[in-house]
């Protein structure tokens, strides 16, 4: 199964500011990472979301919500996810990202 490149949207400052961690960014981490084929890209993007969420890290979780959806998951998929991460995760986490989640969905229209 042959995965579909993924593209980064970083912006041009910090292309300037950090060269190098946009190239490992859109060699490395999307360019080969992303597209090793033992995980579907749906897959990987549940992952994603899940370490973030676990991680705390709602400042990454828009992007990651936004290509989980051209990934294949869907918004109740998503939300059954951080719900059931509030158990492992920490309660605290799973409202932050769902906050981000209805952020996300509302602006998508």
């Amino acid at each position: 199964m042959a995965h579909r490149a993924i593209k980064p949207h970083a912006s041009e400052s910090l292309r300037k500011l950090a060269p190098a961690f946009i190239d490992y960014s859109e060699n490395v981490l999307f360019g080969d990472l992303w597209r090793r084929e033992q995980l579907s890209l749906r897959d990987r993007s549940l992952v994603t979301i899940s370490a973030l969420v676990a991680g705390g890290l709602t400042e990454q979780l828009p992007y990651h919500l936004r290509l989980s959806v051209e990934n294949g998951l869907q918004q109740e998929e998503i939300v059954e996810t951080i719900t059931h991460l509030a158990y492992y995760a920490g309660w605290p986490r799973a409202a932050s990202a769902l906050q981000v989640v209805e952020t996300v969905f509302e602006n998508k229209g």
